[in-house]
């Protein structure tokens, strides 16, 4: 491996560090390197709310030595005034003599001005390298920018013969320990959780990260419920207050029921209702985007998988198997056949697959 390559894949590590904290904002890693001894002089991440940005907080680390030096960064230097100066100003002012970027920001607002700037300003600009693994992470800012809304990654429970839930009132326990710990980890690396009314119900979920160390890591919880079923009683109303929770629902949400929920501390968003009824499905997306949410877990049951892959609105899906068997009795499949067909067609790929203790994880994504 080029030490250009290893330099890129520590500003990838320290960016997905990030993953769920930032947003709106990208969390970008950035590390400044003194050329020739390979000496790291500076390394930081977007901070947590999305500012500031990583590239100033390597900038700052390194200081006068970042003259002459090298910056690797994850995504494309910003070129425009927000609510921080660009981060293109504070490179040129920093005398940084060549610039490592893994992909163009997509953004309208940067979109290769951010590289033509530092090229102007007399600095040696590369891109591209391991622009397949900056992609990926940045993904919820790429859909976000790019289609309006977060990017979807469904999150499916399943036993070796393919059901999610029993026949019987019972609740079915498919997964062990380890395969917990790594749901929890990917929910800490969300911006939000979203499930369905029936999910909410059915399972009455905390959705929250229980992890040592990560407890501040529960991102929002979102709730799809058309009809605003949701019980006060439940444990995502009961802890609104410590844990922000969304309900998006439509007008025929009944006054009493909104009400009593936001009572609580839930938060009730009105949305357009689709033919059925129920809350149409791309308006909420691009309203969750709106928001500037980027990255959105969904871990609601088959049905809402399959309306996310009926819509195409599926960038990764994560099918959790387990080893025990329904048989004969057998129960609800955690496949429809929507999903089922999306992830055996050439738009999605096997992009990984862990052994988790006795339980295994396969991660589809859509091919772009």
């Amino acid at each position: 491996m080029s030490d250009d390559a290893s330099f890129m894949r520590l500003a990838l590590a320290l960016g997905r560090r990030g993953l769920g904290t930032t947003w709106p904002n990208p969390s970008v890693g950035a590390v400044v390197v003194e050329p020739g001894t390979g000496r790291i002089l500076g390394a930081g991440a977007t901070a947590p709310g999305g500012r500031p940005h990583g590239e100033p907080l390597a900038l700052a680390e390194a200081g006068a030595a970042a003259r002459g030096a090298t910056l690797y960064v994850t995504l494309e230097p910003c070129s425009h005034h927000g609510r921080t100066p660009p981060c293109t100003d504070a490179i040129l002012a920093a005398g940084i003599a060549r610039v490592v970027s893994a992909i163009e920001d997509p953004d309208s607002r940067v979109a290769g001005r951010g590289h033509a700037l530092l090229r102007a300003g007399g600095v040696i600009v590369e891109t591209g390298l391991m622009g397949e693994a900056a992609a990926r992470d940045h993904i919820g800012h790429i859909t976000r920018v790019t289609r309006g809304r977060p990017a979807i990654h469904l999150k499916l429970a399943r036993t070796r013969d393919g059901f999610c839930a029993s026949a019987g009132p019972e609740r079915l326990r498919i997964t062990g320990p380890v395969a917990d710990g790594a749901v929890h980890l990917w929910r800490a690396h969300a911006d939000a959780i979203l499930i369905g009314i029936g999910t909410a119900r059915a399972d009455d979920p905390s959705l929250t990260v229980r992890l040592p160390g990560l407890a501040a890591r529960s991102p929002l919880r979102i709730v799809l419920d058309s009809h605003l079923m949701l019980s006060p009683a439940s444990v995502l109303a009961r802890t609104a207050r410590d844990t922000a929770t969304l309900v998006l629902t439509t007008r025929s949400a009944p006054a009493h029921a909104r009400r009593a929920l936001e009572a609580l501390g839930v938060e009730i968003a009105i949305l357009p209702a689709d033919v059925a009824g129920r809350v149409d499905l791309p308006t909420a997306l691009a309203h969750l985007g709106e928001r500037g949410l980027t990255r959105l877990c969904s871990e609601g049951g088959p049905r809402l998988a399959d309306a996310f892959a009926r819509a195409d609105l599926i960038e990764a899906c994560t099918l959790v198997t387990g080893p025990a068997e329904l048989g004969a009795a057998g129960g609800l499949k955690a496949l429809g056949p929507d999903l089922t067909g999306a992830l055996a067609s050439e738009r999605f790929r096997l992009a990984e697959r862990l052994l988790l203790g006795p339980d295994e994880a396969a991660t589809y994504e859509k091919v772009f």
